[in-house]
């Protein structure tokens, strides 16, 4: 199902050709309205003007998050704030938030971006869609749940945490849809069946997941526990919020970019130059028809590639791959570069392994340490001959890791439910060098 075909089914040169006269207008805008954005180009020799083809935009300078928050709370808006109706915000965990407004048509804009979404996973208007992203200032709950209501859904506003009620919600009010990360998902099918849940029992038909990187693997360990299809959706809070990208259920093999709405380039993140589609790099994105708060080349730091073979769905969108990690969640131990994500799939290729686990990263003298812990299953760990087992796992697993990542890395395999859950986002990493 496709719910704006108009748009999602667009022949790539018309597509191409939209594009370059929203980012002239955009680009134009905002050299205009926004302080940063003038003094930016101006710096890098550039003019609105100069935009004539798509390709001239890699002349422009990149926006970072450091620019953002530099112009903390309203630097950054282009329009006043009489015409904000809305304003979201990341945690500011490692810094000052991040601070994005909306005007009453973003809002529309965002809302039919994840209707797009919602249609693309499978959702009618006689789906109960369970809504267990957080609502408040972290933009997933709100955007989600407009979009629901768009396509006539009955939303459960659930929001996150509280899993003993989710559970409850899931038995007595027959959701057939949920949206949370995969992490949690996770969370919810452990704690049911602790519960003496048979979660395959539920109606739940389709898992819709994002706001934390996740591997192939992980999508089976959820869809095999929950008895549903699972599906990546994909967004950043300063782009717009979830709505950026989604899977379909014909593809599976990529999340579409809404290529009316955002240009999307994948860059070297050392060198900033622009890769050809295929080429692992991170992921840049320009909005194209945002008001409130527009963004020139925004480096989202996600690690992925973009992918423009035709799908099966009939879109004729973009599409861009699993994301792999982030190029700032990066951990360099002894001069080797690996994401959390890639140690993920290093695990879960192996099995008796819980998809849980943590990095811990530290200094012994003046070399790097990575402990990499894993919870085992239950069965694994009631078995007699366990101790044994267990050693010749953990070495399995640090040759496995040695060999696919060039690391050496000390395995801990642990009891099962003896690592942290998280209701939200995963920490995956503990980097004591830090503390």
């Amino acid at each position: 199902m496709i719910y704006n075909e108009d748009f999602e089914t667009l022949p790539r040169e018309v597509l191409e050709a939209l594009q370059l006269k929203r980012l002239r207008q955009v680009v134009q805008r905002v050299y205009h309205t926004v302080g940063f954005y003038r003094r930016a180009f101006d710096e890098a020799g550039v003019q609105p003007d100069d935009i004539k083809t798509l390709d001239d935009l890699r002349r422009f300078p990149f926006t970072a998050k450091q620019d953002l928050r530099a112009n903390y709370p309203f630097g950054l808006f282009a329009v006043p704030m009489s015409s904000i109706v809305r304003l979201h915000a990341s945690s500011g965990t490692t810094g000052r938030s991040t601070v994005v407004g909306y005007t009453k048509r973003d809002i529309d804009t965002w809302t039919e971006l994840m209707a797009r979404c919602l249609v693309a996973a499978g959702l009618t208007k006689n789906d109960i869609f369970l809504n267990a992203y957080g609502y408040g200032l972290f933009t997933g709950g709100l955007g989600i749940h407009y979009g629901a209501e768009k396509i006539g859904a009955s939303v459960i506003p659930m929001s996150g945490g509280n899993t003993k009620r989710q559970l409850m919600i899931l038995q007595d009010f027959g959701p057939t849809a949920i949206c949370c990360t995969p992490s949690y998902a996770l969370n919810l099918a452990e704690e049911g069946k602790a519960m003496g849940i048979d979660m395959k029992t539920l109606k739940l038909r389709v898992g819709i997941f994002g706001a934390e990187p996740w591997s192939e693997k992980m999508r089976l360990e959820i869809e095999d526990a929950l008895g549903i299809t699972a599906l990546n959706l994909y967004g950043l809070s300063e782009i717009m919020g979830p709505g950026v990208s989604m899977e379909c259920q014909e593809g599976r093999h990529g999340m579409h970019v809404f290529e009316d709405h955002f240009l999307v380039e994948a860059i070297n993140p050392d060198t900033g130059e622009v890769l050809p589609p295929g080429e692992e790099g991170e992921l840049v994105f320009t909005t194209l028809t945002k008001e409130a708060f527009p963004l020139i080349r925004f480096r989202s730091r996600d690690i992925s590639r973009l992918l423009p073979e035709p799908c099966r769905c009939g879109r004729t969108l973009y599409r861009m791959d699993r994301v792999t990690g982030r190029s700032d969640d990066m951990l360099i131990i002894r001069g080797v570069n690996i994401f959390p994500s890639q140690v993920e799939a290093v695990i879960m290729e192996i099995e008796g392994l819980e998809p849980h686990y943590q990095l811990i990263v530290d200094r012994a003298g003046n070399l790097d340490t990575l402990e990499v812990q894993v919870e085992v299953s239950e069965q694994l760990f009631s078995n007699a001959d366990e101790v044994k087992v267990l050693q010749n796992m953990e070495r399995r697993i640090t040759k496995n890791i040695k060999d696919y990542l060039g690391v050496s890395a000390r395995v801990k395999l642990v009891e099962p439910k003896s690592l942290q859950r998280f209701e939200g986002k995963a920490s995956r990493v503990l980097d004591k060098r830090q503390i």
